[in-house]
């Protein structure tokens, strides 16, 4: 067994960790007060030719493993969760589906300018009435001639507002259940589409989540992504490699919580002694690092699968699970630590703590994951 990253993975820790410190760091708090989408953050991004990067050559991407992305969002959301999530759902969610059962027009015609960072890339599953339960989806898509009419709503949708294109599924034949959804490819301008950015969230104000409403949408024949009635077991395949970018999102807050807290536990002063002296100190911190280590290791050996070929939806299920609960608790302890200044904006945890709960309902609830789990293990 090896655990050094590779020389390229090291450069690129290297190059986004300089880029979060020197870029994202500074206006993430006035982001998260405003709510401002880093609309220039990500223009940076793209001509440091990351913003496609697990994705082939071919059509403009990096040509990166899955751990290089897993690096990108950790150190990301090592910073700013705003600018983690908003990335990892560009590529986990936007990208990859295209990438994995387009055809080559449409990986050239729709993958090609998002990993070239020329827009955003967005995925839209979750409806009102169908989150845990994705197979209730109600949107429904009817082919009429050579074109399919779409007409349906999504919510809690990342990066639709940023996005020229992207893939949703929708109800094609109501007699087959799960095998009656299929995928497509929608344009944002379509007639018949809107974008509503209205939601007031408890974190991760600067990340854009929208609703999207669908009144006779009609897009090519062409369109369709993949084999239609495969849709609904299409997106559960992208979900099982979104649960790697939320589990390095998750690993990535931990360690910028864990990272203040401790700094601060070592310069306060409390009784003539730092912080860090007292034990009860000690041993948070403590448990805080051994968890995220181990998350970490979780997140990476689910992105070393992947990146082999080999099964993984079990691995990143619970790297997802674990990454995002000890996440939860991290940050939970480094307010605590903090005391009373843990409360207070000025000094970052907060943010963190409000950002972290997501990562416990994105991309399959802690009880879902635990039901995928159990269903891998043969329960």
């Amino acid at each position: 067994m090896h655990f050094d990253l590779t020389e390229e993975q090291e450069m690129i820790r290297k190059l986004i960790r300089d880029f979060a410190v020197a870029e994202v760091a500074p206006g993430a708090d006035e982001r998260d007060r405003t709510g401002e989408f880093p609309v220039e953050i990500f223009k940076k991004m793209a001509d440091l030719e990351l913003m496609g990067i697990p994705f082939p050559e071919e059509y403009g991407g990096g040509g990166a493993d899955t751990i290089s992305f897993a690096i990108v969002v950790e150190e990301l959301s090592r910073v700013c969760g705003s600018t983690g999530i908003t990335y990892s759902a560009h590529v986990s969610l936007g990208g990859a589906p295209i990438n994995l059962f387009g055809t080559h027009e449409q990986k050239q015609k729709y993958l090609t300018p998002l990993c070239t960072g020329e827009y955003l890339g967005a995925f839209g599953l979750t409806e009102p009435n169908a989150g845990s339960d994705a197979g209730g989806t109600k949107t429904t898509a009817v082919l009429d001639g050579d074109e399919w009419v779409i007409n349906g709503a999504k919510c809690f949708i990342t990066n639709a507002s940023y996005a020229k294109n992207l893939a949703l599924t929708a109800v094609t034949d109501q007699s087959k259940g799960t095998k009656g959804i299929s995928a497509f490819i929608v344009p944002t301008d379509s007639p018949g589409f809107t974008v509503i950015n209205n939601y007031e969230k408890l974190g991760l104000h600067s990340s854009n989540t929208t609703e999207l409403v669908l009144e006779n949408v009609r897009v090519p024949k062409e369109n369709l992504l993949g084999v239609e009635g495969n849709g609904f077991k299409q997106f559960l395949a992208t979900l099982d490699g979104g649960r790697i970018g939320i589990g390095a999102m998750a690993v990535g807050i931990a360690q910028g919580a864990y990272e203040k807290a401790l700094q601060y536990a070592q310069e306060r002063k409390q009784f003539g002694n730092s912080l860090s002296n007292f034990q009860a100190i000690q041993f948070k911190l403590a448990d805080i690092a051994m968890n995220i280590e181990l998350a970490r290791n979780m997140v990476y050996k689910a992105a070393w699968l992947k990146d082999q070929g080999r099964s993984f939806k079990k691995e990143a299920a619970m790297a997802k699970l674990f990454a995002s609960e000890i996440c939860m608790r991290a940050c939970d302890q480094a307010v605590q630590i903090h005391g009373g200044y843990g409360y207070m904006k000025e000094y970052q945890v907060e943010r963190f703590f409000r950002d972290a709960k997501l990562l416990e309902i994105g991309e399959g609830t802690s009880e879902v994951q635990r039901m995928v789990i159990a269903q891998q293990i043969g329960c």
